[in-house]
């Protein structure tokens, strides 16, 4: 292999990570962007209260906190809940759908 043909792969290579990384960079731009309307929309939605109870439940419980969030703003947006949304509110529709898992047990024989 010659000089050329190696300073070619070479920028090849360069200009490749350098387009992979612009792509991370953008995608996680856009999901900064879908986070930041997704907390703009529940702060319309939820008390303080509420949203401090969310956030601590994020903290604990990530995804389920996550779903959560979800389901709050589609609620919303179809008008099944009332705004904004009170902690006793909140607390009722999360013991609902805590209820709803299932519960394990292990017996032992």
């Amino acid at each position: 292999m010659s000089d050329d043909e190696l300073e070619q792969i070479r920028k090849r290579k360069l200009h490749s990570m350098q387009n992979r990384v612009s792509d991370d960079q953008r995608q996680a731009q856009a999901e900064q962007q879908i986070e930041q309307q997704k907390q703009a929309l529940l702060a319309k939605i939820l008390s303080p209260e509420a949203r401090q109870r969310l956030n601590n439940l994020k903290m604990v419980k990530r995804d389920f906190a996550e779903q959560i969030e979800l389901q709050l703003i589609e609620m919303a947006q179809t008008g099944r809940l009332p705004i904004p949304l009170s902690d006793v509110q909140l607390k009722s529709i999360l013991l609902q759908l805590q209820s709803r898992k299932r519960e394990t047990t292990i017996r032992r024989i």
